[in-house]
């Protein structure tokens, strides 16, 4: 008789698909009640480590990738985005956002993901982090494929976030409370008014104390400049009396170098020599900062003309970037300049601290230094 070897338990293998839009919101509503992103900061970095460990606990199987679902307006990807994107096993799906901050197409790329993992077998389980119905065709593609789709949400402030056929279509239903996401999201004050004090009324012919009137800054812009006086070489001074005077070596003959003396320099005119040890000079003393500093506002320029006020805007306060933009901000500046930054530590500082200058002037706050 022949013993039936029972098949050995499959090893699941599982994705986690987050709608960001909803995760937000409702996050944002059940700890600040607040709807806008604009009101608060995410720690996401931490925030996905925390869900991929809270999965890892329930699924107990291989974490494929994380799929982050989210919405950009013509879905050109946001500093946060950026970062994002840039993390290990992390997938960023972008939808577009209109003009009314409404995401759109994201539902239809949750389907098509989930219908293609589960239509290849990349997955036997799928994490679904959402609350829409839009969802629900998502989730019976996926089923009909044989994966297992379970259900996670954000404990509401009152009734329900999620819509009552997910729920029903989901093969498990988990809650996310407070305390779970608490650690992850941080409220941003609102900015306090500064008080003005009153201006006293000055009288018409009366000029404010300490403000210079249009002749005297006229003055200082053209004022006269104290005589050139030529400086007195000790070689070319004339003799004392009773000496005879000595001609010296003409500096433009040809053999002499700019230091002159009558030291000759092999296959060398003395111009030649002067110019060659500037540009060598030059090398050893890196990028001329003046440069490097037009190159970090120019790149601050284009990239609130491109990629828009509310991207650099979550930059602030700084002064340290987040590596990936730092990054961006170095490569782009190198294009500007053509040559590298990267072997002087103080050019590097120059061109961040005049792209800090650039936008936080744009957004009308103080300068500051990293």
């Amino acid at each position: 008789m022949t013993d039936i070897v029972s098949p050995l338990p499959t090893l699941a293998r599982y994705a986690i698909m987050i709608d960001v839009g909803y995760i937000y919101a409702a996050a944002g509503e059940v700890l600040f009640s607040v709807g806008s992103r604009r009101e608060y900061r995410v720690d996401t970095d931490k925030l996905i480590q925390a869900l991929t460990r809270h999965a890892d606990g329930l699924v107990r199987g291989e974490l494929l990738r994380v799929y982050w679902y989210d919405a950009a307006r013509d879905r050109v990807p946001t500093i946060d985005q950026r970062v994002i994107a840039q993390m290990a096993r992390v997938k960023l799906r972008l939808g577009n956002l209109n003009a009314r901050g409404q995401q759109k197409g994201v539902d239809a790329q949750i389907r098509a993901d989930m219908e293609a993992l589960a239509r290849h077998r990349a997955i036997t389980d799928a994490v679904l982090v959402a609350g829409d119905e839009d969802m629900v065709p998502a989730v019976e593609a996926a089923q009909a494929y044989g994966v297992r789709v379970h259900l996670w949400g954000v404990e509401p402030p009152f009734g329900t976030n999620q819509a009552e056929r997910l729920v029903w279509e989901s093969d498990t239903v988990e809650i996310l409370d407070r305390a779970f996401l608490e650690p992850y999201f941080t409220r941003i004050p609102p900015p306090e008014p500064v008080p003005s004090a009153p201006l006293a009324p000055l009288a018409p012919s009366a000029q404010p104390v300490g403000v210079p009137s249009p002749a005297q800054l006229f003055e200082r812009r053209h004022g006269t400049r104290p005589p050139h006086r030529p400086a007195s070489h000790p070689a070319l001074s004339h003799p004392p009396p009773g000496q005879p005077a000595v001609s010296q070596p003409s500096l433009s003959q040809p053999g002499l170098g700019q230091a002159g003396l009558g030291q000759p320099v092999p296959g060398q005119s003395g111009l030649g020599q002067s110019a060659l040890g500037q540009s060598a000079l030059s090398s050893r003393l890196g990028p001329d900062r003046q440069r490097v500093e037009e190159a970090g506002e120019h790149v601050a320029q284009k990239w609130i003309l491109t990629r828009g006020e509310d991207n650099i805007r979550d930059l602030l306060p700084g002064p340290i970037l987040p590596p990936v933009i730092d990054k961006e901000l170095l490569v782009e500046a190198e294009k500007e300049l053509g040559a590298s930054l990267r072997p002087y530590q103080e050019a590097r500082e120059w061109l961040r601290d005049a792209f800090w200058e650039r936008v936080r002037r744009q957004f009308g706050i103080g300068s500051g230094r990293s």
